[in-house]
């Protein structure tokens, strides 16, 4: 893994991993955020705002693009405390470790470390949420990777069965009230949900579900970006139990994993683990079938199967 200090986007203090065939970029000017993830050479999985790069400092919040981290339920002013000032970057035995100022209004340290794989596009990221106030915070760790325009997300849904032998429900698809099934960028499937990135469709769309596989993806021209996470079975995740979340409008395609919700208490900490792979030369899906003839290679090949 190689580690050398560069300026991308405006931002002359970020650092860029790099391997054989992949290439990761953090900010410290901003952050914590991984700005960039892709094959060296090729396009961001990330999405970029070219009016924001380069920015720095001010109170309003900023998407950026890249990869973030927050904590849920989502509420305004909490969620959207702004990561505009530099963070701290350590060094350690095989990766790197990025540590954000306490946030002033909610007494929250975000932190994330991050290692990229020697040998192939890969890498882990740790997502940390350090309570620093003086009493117990309810949160939820949140993972939100914003993702370039015009792919198409992809998740799995717990296994079908028949009327016959479940008579109870099995799992809940968690709907906002701008959520709009018969809008066309979905597409409901028996055992996958698609949701398209549409630059030209103004309305935003959101649904969020317990994925009990542990894995959501995103392809883009041809590149297929696969997220690993632990989904806990019984554990009290947010918004009606999910632990997957996707969200799309004119601009970008958010893939957000979730951890369960957890009474932080005064210093403690707690962590959710998102593990990233690239595929290249992966069909966009339309159908189920698509996912089980091209997706579901590479799920298993990543060493993540049903």
């Amino acid at each position: 893994m190689i580690t050398e200090k560069i300026n991308y986007g405006g931002w002359p203090n970020s650092y860029r991993l790099a391997n054989n065939s992949s290439e990761l970029i953090l900010t410290t000017d901003v952050g914590p955020r991984i700005i960039r993830f892709g094959f060296v050479g090729g396009e961001n999985v990330f999405a970029e705002f070219p009016s924001m790069l380069g920015k720095t400092g001010g109170s309003d919040w900023r998407i950026y693009g890249g990869h973030r981290l927050w904590h849920a339920p989502e509420i305004a002013p909490r969620s959207y405390q702004p990561d505009n000032e530099p963070v701290t970057l350590e060094q350690h035995d095989g990766f790197v470790r990025v540590i954000q100022p306490v946030e002033a209004r909610t007494g929250i340290q975000k932190e994330m470390d991050v290692r990229l794989a020697t040998d192939r596009p890969a890498a882990q990221i740790t997502h940390r949420l350090r309570n620093c106030g003086l009493w117990p915070v309810d949160l939820a760790p949140w993972a939100l990777s914003v993702m370039a325009p015009g792919g198409t997300c992809v998740f799995p849904i717990p296994p079908r069965g028949s009327h016959s032998e479940n008579l109870l429900p099995t799992n809940v698809l968690t709907l906002w009230a701008y959520t709009d099934l018969s809008d066309p960028r979905w597409t409901l499937g028996r055992q996958y949900v698609l949701l398209r990135q549409d630059p030209q469709a103004a309305t935003p769309q959101k649904i969020g579900a317990a994925v009990p596989d542990g894995w959501a993806g995103y392809v883009r021209g041809g590149v297929f970006f696969l997220k690993q996470f632990e989904h806990r079975a019984g554990a009290p995740y947010p918004d009606f139990g999910c632990s997957f979340e996707t969200f799309t409008n004119a601009d970008m395609l958010e893939v957000e994993s979730l951890g369960p919700l957890a009474r932080l208490e005064a210093g403690a900490a707690v962590e959710h683990v998102e593990h990233w792979f690239l595929f290249r030369d992966v069909p966009t899906p339309q159908t189920d079938a698509d996912v089980e003839q091209h997706l579901m290679l590479c799920v298993r090949a990543s060493g993540k199967s049903r």
